[in-house]
Parts: C-alpha cells; sequence; structure tokens
C-alpha cells in the first residue's frame, strides 16, 4: 500500500479520536450543568478555566458518593422540624440568636443524615451534590451569621439569612431515596458523559415570610 494512503489513514484516525474525545467533553459539561444549574456556573466562576471546575464538580461527586446519607427517621423529622418552629419564633426578639441557631440546626440535621463534619466550605461542597439549587442559600445565611457575631448584620439581612437557611432546612428534612446511590450514578454518568435527565429536585416550600421579623397586629 503506498505512503501517502498511510498517512491519509493515520490522519482520519486522529480526526476519529479528537472528534470523540470532543463530543464526550461536550456530554459530560452538558451532565453537570443539567444536574448542579448553578453551582455549576459558580464554580467555573471561581476556577481558573472549565475543564478545572467540571473536575472539581466530578471529585465532590466522588466523595460524596463515599457517604451513606440517609433520610431521617419519622420521629427526628418532627424533632427538628419543631425545633425550627421555636427558633423561628424567638427571631422577633433576638434575631442574631436565632440565625445562630439556624445555622447549628442545619448542621446538627446534616449529622444525623450521615454528612461528615469538617469545615463549612468542605460541607456545603458536599451539599452541593445532592442540593445544587439551595447550596448558595446556605452559604448566603452562614456568611450573613457570621458578620452578626460582630454586630455587622441588619435585622433584614438576618431575616434573609433565616429565610435561606429554610430553604435548605426543607430539603434536608424532605424524605428520599438513596442519596449516595444516585451521586454515584450521577458521578459515573459524567465520566461516561451519559445524561441523567432525573435533574435535582427544587425546593418547593411556601415560607411564613410575614412571621419573620415581624410582629403580628
Amino acid at each position: 500500500m503506498a505512503t501517502w494512503i498511510w498517512v491519509v489513514i493515520a490522519i482520519a484516525v486522529v480526526v476519529v479520536v479528537a472528534l470523540v474525545a470532543v463530543r464526550a467533553r461536550q456530554r459530560r459539561t452538558a451532565v453537570l450543568r443539567d444536574h448542579f444549574g448553578p453551582e455549576y456556573d459558580r464554580t467555573v466562576e471561581n476556577r481558573e478555566d472549565r475543564r478545572a471546575a467540571e473536575a472539581e464538580l466530578l471529585a465532590r461527586q466522588r466523595q460524596r458518593a463515599q457517604f451513606d446519607v440517609q433520610p431521617l427517621p419519622e420521629a427526628t423529622r418532627l424533632s427538628f422540624a419543631e425545633e425550627w418552629r421555636e427558633l423561628q419564633e424567638r427571631f422577633v426578639d433576638q434575631p442574631a440568636q436565632a440565625a445562630g441557631a439556624a445555622d447549628a440546626l442545619i448542621t446538627r440535621v446534616m449529622e444525623a443524615r450521615g454528612y461528615p463534619m469538617n469545615d463549612f466550605d468542605t460541607q456545603a461542597d458536599l451539599v452541593s451534590v445532592d442540593h445544587p439549587d439551595t447550596v448558595e442559600n446556605y452559604r448566603f445565611a452562614h456568611a450573613v451569621q457570621q458578620r452578626a457575631q460582630t454586630q455587622q448584620a441588619s435585622t433584614e439581612d438576618l431575616r434573609e439569612a433565616l429565610l435561606r437557611y429554610r430553604s435548605l432546612f426543607d430539603e434536608l428534612l424532605r424524605p428520599e431515596g438513596d442519596g449516595a446511590a444516585h451521586a454515584q450514578v450521577i458521578a459515573d454518568d459524567a465520566e461516561a458523559g451519559e445524561i441523567d435527565s432525573s435533574g435535582p429536585v427544587a425546593a418547593d416550600a411556601e415560607y411564613d415570610n410575614h412571621r419573620i421579623g415581624r410582629r403580628d397586629g
């Protein structure tokens, strides 16, 4: 066979391999963007490039799949819900203390569910795998709560923080399936470039905005 034919074949193989690689990256991007939503965009903005951001999100998924995060028993769910009602009622007279209690309560709920208790940023990254639509609310609320410790947050800031804590709190208390298995499936699909269409479940609770930070009457 003539040399030029081998050259053409080699070039064709290189082109095919390159096209397959590009398509695989596109599918992986679609999987991650579909699952993480706004968290995907935030991670891309905070990293040096898209590839580094996607590698970080895949690492979060693999790490999350290592933990056995389970739904709460019904009695525990009801107990946590009652604690939330009590701290929300305290907000009118003690807004900073109520925000701090909300932060601590969510940490306890995470621990009861099976999330590892690490530094805040690591906790938020792990939670982002299961709750990508509300994790930024968690970050916002925690930042306000930190400012409140040095009297740098207004009552309206704290009210907003409590509402945002509530969005994640409701999702954490919601009965779910096998979260670890779902996280592993998402990670595997992203690696393989297969799109998972289930996506995260968005928070659908109606919040009692008028009851937080405002006296009746």
